[in-house]
């Protein structure tokens, strides 16, 4: 079984029982505009990390492909498709490059979030310029102050991936007027003309998701641009469009799972390249002329092949649970979103883990400046421990939620 095919047949596992033949074949017709661009992207991941930005002409095909309209509202030209399709679209470029996977994913999750607004807000967004990306931080990183017709909004917002390709952002702010309230904590919308970057990203891994500083100073956003995070957290959208299932998913685990598709993709790499690599090196230091005759490589290539399995089949019940959830128009108690939660960070920890055992199996070589594999591990050991998906957080949340203990953690749940 080719990579290629094998991405088609795992297209239905773990699916929403009633996803329709049409949605299928978007999706599978999409994750395969993905793997057409992967030599573009695979061609282009050295500059893109040393350079530390996703390069336009990445950005350029993308967009051309259709896969940066994946969470835009049809209304306004966007495939709306669902959850599943954006893991298995981030995975597919995940394959090729972290940091554009990343960026990738992050922009649409932002398009989703801009669809929980009242129409007005995405008619700023999308009414003239129908191609606009989003990007954004929702932690509350910036204060907003209210005035006549809405707020004067000030902060530092990091990391805000893909700000360098997005018109728009989402800001994660506080009310200090309204504290005690459902408004306390909010998410505004602001166009990026009126904000400034900061060059703040120098990290290890996932260099090239430029997820740099936004700054804002006394910022005009008005009051249709403000959405409740508590709200959004018990499922209250202020978006008119009820029958968009799309933007009916719940908010949390929607925030967390879409961080897991470029990690699907990375372990998938990983053991891509310990497969393709291994039946033509020697094993130092013994007499197998070929790796791949070893039996110690070839219990490597199966524990990684499987925790890399692992982490897709956590990451897409999560995702079942979720479209399910939307499509009926219901928001999932909290046991339910609770292992939700801790799907999305097993299926980080399993993806992480395939990879350090894909860099043990090859050696010091995999350390290599020319070693893609050292790319690899150094995105996803930076990736896989984003907040959200904090594996022992969300094991916290999990257990206590089976001994009937509740919201005793974290709000964001």
């Amino acid at each position: 079984m080719t990579p290629d095919t094998e991405v088609t047949t795992m297209s239905t596992i773990m699916d929403v029982p009633r996803t329709t033949d049409a949605a299928r074949a978007l999706r599978s017709d999409l994750v395969e505009r993905a793997a057409t661009l992967r030599p573009l992207l695979a061609g282009n991941a050295d500059r893109t990390d040393r350079e530390r930005g996703v390069p336009a002409e990445n950005i350029g095909a993308l967009a051309e492909a259709g896969l940066l309209s994946l969470m835009r509202p049809a209304r306004y030209g966007g495939l709306q498709t669902d959850y599943r399709t954006l893991l298995e679209v981030g995975r597919e470029v995940g394959r090729a490059c972290g940091s554009t996977a990343w960026v990738t994913s992050l922009l649409n999750a932002n398009a989703w979030f801009v669809g929980l607004f009242p129409a007005r807000a995405q008619d700023d967004v999308w009414a003239r310029t129908p191609h606009a990306r989003v990007a954004g931080v929702v932690t509350p990183s910036g204060t907003a102050r209210v005035v006549e017709g809405g707020y004067r909004v000030s902060g530092r917002w990091a990391p805000a991936s893909g700000c360098a390709h997005a018109d728009w952002a989402v800001l994660g702010v506080t009310r200090p007027d309204a504290e005690g309230t459902s408004d306390a904590v909010g998410i505004v919308l602001a166009p990026m003309s009126e904000l400034t970057i900061e060059d703040t990203w120098f990290t290890a891994g996932m260099r090239g998701t430029a997820s740099n500083t936004l700054v804002g100073e006394d910022l005009f956003v008005p009051a249709h641009r403000f959405h409740s995070v508590p709200d959004a957290v018990e499922g209250r959208y202020a978006t008119p469009f009820t029958d968009e299932a799309l933007y009916r998913a719940p908010f949390v685990p929607a925030a967390a799972l879409v961080l897991t598709g470029p990690q699907l993709g990375l372990a998938t790499a990983a053991v891509d390249l310990l497969v393709e690599r291994a039946p033509r090196r020697a094993l130092t230091l013994t007499s197998y002329t070929s790796q791949a005759e070893a039996p110690t490589v070839q219990l490597a290539a199966a524990k990684a092949a499987s925790l890399a399995d692992s982490a897709r089949l956590h990451a897409y019940r999560a995702a079942a649970d979720l479209d399910e959830a939307a499509r009926l128009g219901v928001l999932p108690d909290y046991d339910a979103r609770a292992r939700m939660r801790m799907d999305a960070g097993m299926a980080a920890v399993h993806a992480r883990e395939a990879v350090r055992i894909v860099c043990s199996a090859q050696g010091a070589s995999s350390f290599g400046e020319s070693n893609p594999l050292q790319r690899v591990w150094r995105d996803i050991e930076t990736g896989s421990r984003h907040a959200v998906l904090n594996p022992e957080v969300a094991a916290e949340i999990y257990g206590k939620s089976l001994f009937g203990i509740r919201g005793t953690v974290s709000v964001m749940v």
